[in-house]
């Protein structure tokens, strides 16, 4: 390159390379880690207006549990009045109450004693 060339687009280091100036990072405040939500039992109630089978169906329906999973808990609810189905945090526990007695099963919310 030419001095003229230089000169004109303005690259003239003046014999040495500088190096480039790194534009300054912004801090973030220090952020607290997430909390945890508090925990809340699930628990599935025994009746005797739903078919065993049409209540497994349902539990495999709106939860993640596998069909297995469910009849034993239907089995424990039966047996025993009650059975734990799952424990999640206290807004979707609320959910599966409300999901639940859409299909006239009887499912009650509480939270878990740690």
């Amino acid at each position: 390159m030419s001095e003229q060339d230089k000169k004109q687009s303005g690259s003239d280091d003046g014999g040495y390379n500088a190096a480039p100036v790194k534009p300054r990072r912004e801090r973030l405040p220090k952020q607290s880690p997430p909390r945890v939500l508090p925990p809340w039992k699930v628990i599935l109630h025994n009746d005797d207006i739903n078919e065993m089978d049409r209540v497994v169906e349902i539990i495999c329906l709106l939860t993640r549990l596998g069909k297995q999973e469910a009849v034993a808990c239907m089995r424990e609810a039966h047996k025993s009045g009650s059975a734990l189905l799952l424990v999640t945090h206290q807004e979707r526990a609320e959910l599966y109450v409300e999901q639940f007695a859409s299909y006239t099963l009887t499912v009650t919310a509480e939270p878990e004693v740690i």
